[in-house]
């Protein structure tokens, strides 16, 4: 896995540690970065799980897609799921394709394939191609993560457009109807679902009120969808992240002036990293897990939630 860089890296996720210290509590500079936004360019750098993810051989022989796939939780993810032995396609933005590069070039260096799929969930029918392109190139597909999203701060109602509530939807709720409904022909049973969705779906920002109604409503519909799929084999389940350094929050996710204290306010002390959510993918993705559907991981460093 090479060698660990000290600004941005610790122990690997098996070892024991205390959970206040095994990151520092970071002070993000006041930055901004355009939408999409990048990890190459985030101040300080985040933790993807390059060097301090260490795979087990959970998923061995499994083929993921996982939407936002090109940096922070997804890029977390996809990194872990193929150091568990998987196969990942990745679904991003094009503006991305730097990140994507860098998370396809660590999941081949641990000889798993690697499938780069740019486009946009905003298109419905970019929605139903890279599931179908993904099971293609893959040989098949029985893991989806749903995590790509849209964060954008609006200080009040008033000044929040309906091109932005509308954006915000369309990305984060109905491209995952869509791809879920496509990969519902791959998915095998024993096939599973996560849907990534967050502590703001409990405890709403009164700045990201469109984003965090989203949020509550993937909540509700992996519920539904648990429901629908048990009787053919196929888990629904959700992981509800708190405050994690991601390109979301220089891209106008955050107010600038308050991304300094970014993840303070948690019991823990600080934000958390990508990789912190991978183990709970990786859980919530292998037969570890097979009486687990219709359920929310919380993984928000001690935030109050159900």
């Amino acid at each position: 896995m090479g060698d660990a860089d000290a600004d941005t890296t610790r122990t690997d996720q098996l070892h024991f540690q205390n959970p206040v210290t095994r990151y520092p509590a970071i002070e993000p500079p006041e930055q901004h970065q355009a939408e999409p936004g990048l990890d190459s360019e985030l101040q300080p750098k985040a933790d993807i799980g390059e060097f301090s993810y260490r795979g087990t051989g959970r998923l061995e022989g499994r083929k993921a897609l996982v939407t936002g796939g090109d940096s922070g939780i997804g890029a977390a993810v996809a990194i872990a799921f193929a150091r568990e032995g998987a196969d990942v396609a990745l679904s991003y933005l094009p503006a991305e394709e730097q990140d994507a590069q860098n998370v396809a070039r660590l999941i081949r260096e641990c000889g798993r394939t690697a499938v780069t799929l740019p486009g946009d969930l905003t298109d419905a029918a970019f929605c139903r191609q890279v599931v179908d392109d993904a099971a293609g190139q893959l040989g098949g597909l029985d893991i989806l993560v749903n995590n790509a999203g849209k964060q954008i701060v609006a200080t009040s109602l008033e000044e929040l457009p309906d091109e932005q509530v509308e954006q915000t939807y369309q990305t984060n709720i109905l491209a995952m109807f869509r791809t879920t409904r496509a990969a519902l022909a791959h998915l095998p049973a024993g096939g599973t679902i996560i849907n990534t969705t967050s502590v703001e779906a409990y405890m709403p920002a009164p700045t990201l009120v469109d984003y965090a109604s989203t949020k509550a409503a993937i909540n509700n519909f992996t519920k539904g969808l648990a429901n629908q799929l048990a009787d053919k084999g196929i888990r629904a389940n959700a992981v509800a992240p708190g405050p994690i350094w991601t390109p979301l929050q220089p891209t106008d996710g955050q107010p600038k002036e308050k991304l300094p204290e970014f993840g303070r306010s948690t019991p823990l002390g600080r934000a958390g990293q990508p990789t912190e959510l991978a183990p709970a993918y990786v859980f919530l993705a292998s037969p570890e897990s097979s009486y687990v559907t219709g359920a929310t991981i919380h993984v928000n460093g001690g935030m109050p939630s159900p």
